[in-house]
């Protein structure tokens, strides 16, 4: 039987109304961890997944009775909104920084979390990101970033040659949104594509306030592609599969991570149906501890996992681990124990190589079937 776990999540009100507690009544110190991701606005489905996730890892910490430095601890997570914004993402990133967390879980976008992470290399604060795959995040040779899942070169490679190999498409439109995320995926799968010997007929752009697509497909129709590839989010992709079936484009549909959510099958209904989406790492219900953390999390929120929360679980007990083999809570002190993770998380061995990527990240494909996400194969980033 799996024990209640009682989140604590202190919002920017209690965290800015209150900061000067030190203590907890029985004398813990108090330990603030950032988190960061859209809570607001067309993707707060996702900001909130990562959210839960990072909880129920501070929630399950606080129960081993940790001891650093001789001083019992409590850990609080500290949540904030960037609203997938960049701007509103650095102003929270240094809001974080003068609140003196020892480290955030995130952001959850590509584009907010580059931005943030400038911010937090300055203040020598570790970033572990749950989500942001964009290459450029830890390119920049900043000491302090990680992320725990598969990034976009090894993302693309793998539905490019997927697209071509297996969908056996030749002919190929690309759509994306412009965005860190979205426009660094499809760059990748472009080059992968390109590479399997696949045709791209066109590559057109939107932005992530749109949700009407039939200029931009009607033009793509008239090209005849074989399939369309999308780079961006489920908010955006539920609207253009809805479109594409009503225009009567008889093409494939494939697309990253962004888009493998319970909320594309909301929002695409059962037009979606057939589309195809790659997902970093293993299903959950094949995660070294994926079941159970499923068991646990609808436990405590009463609704099933979007996407993210096991990889921000991950995120935030690999920090807490860090914290916990430095024997500090010192960012510069522990930021090296970091760097030499070796971490059995929920979603499967954490390693991160020189840059802070993960070690080794594999990519699933899935494909909408009767209304569901099928899972059809595992494939190594680097295949």
């Amino acid at each position: 039987m799996v024990k209640p776990i009682f989140t604590v999540i202190v919002t920017a009100f209690l965290l800015f109304g209150c900061g000067s507690e030190k203590e907890t009544n029985d004398g813990r110190k108090i330990v603030n961890i950032g988190h960061v991701g859209p809570l607001t606005g067309p993707i707060s489905h996702l900001g909130k997944d990562n959210e839960r996730g990072a909880s129920l890892a501070v929630d399950e910490a606080n129960q081993l009775a940790i001891v650093i430095d001789d001083q019992p601890i409590e850990f609080r997570l500290i949540s904030q909104d960037d609203e997938a914004n960049p701007q509103k993402a650095t102003v929270v990133a240094q809001k974080l920084v003068d609140s003196a967390v020892v480290g955030v879980v995130g952001h959850l976008n590509s584009g907010t979390t580059i931005p943030a992470s400038t911010i937090y290399y300055d203040s020598n604060v570790p970033q572990v990101s749950p989500s942001a795959t964009a290459i450029d995040y830890t390119h920049q040779g900043y000491e302090t970033a990680f992320r725990v899942m598969a990034n976009d070169e090894q993302q693309g490679q793998v539905l490019g040659d997927y697209a071509v190999k297996t969908l056996e498409a030749r002919n190929i439109a690309i759509i994306d949104d412009r965005s860190a995320y979205g426009k660094g995926l499809a760059d990748e799968f472009e080059r992968a594509v390109i590479k399997a010997g696949g045709n791209i007929l066109t590559r057109e752009f939107t932005d992530i306030t749109k949700t009407d697509f039939t200029a931009i497909l009607t033009t793509i129709k008239g090209l005849k592609p074989d399939l369309i590839f999308y780079g961006g989010m489920d908010s955006q992709a539920g609207p253009m599969m809805k479109q594409i079936k009503n225009l009567a484009l008889a093409v494939e549909f494939l697309a990253g991570d962004g888009v493998q959510t319970k909320q594309f099958m909301v929002l695409s209904g059962a037009e979606g149906e057939g589309a195809y989406a790659s997902s970093p790492g293993l299903p959950l219900d094949q995660m070294a501890g994926g079941k159970e953390f499923r068991e646990k999390f609808k436990q405590v929120y009463r609704e099933d996992i979007q996407l993210y929360a096991p990889f921000a679980y991950d995120a935030a007990f690999v920090m807490i681990n860090a914290i916990m083999r430095a024997n500090s809570l010192d960012p510069k002190t522990y930021a090296p124990f970091l760097r030499d993770t070796d971490f059995q998380g929920v979603t499967g061995r954490i390693r991160f190589d020189d840059r802070g990527d993960l070690e080794g990240g594999s990519i699933s494909i899935y494909r909408v079937t009767n209304g569901e996400w099928a899972y059809i194969e595992t494939i190594s980033g680097s295949d």
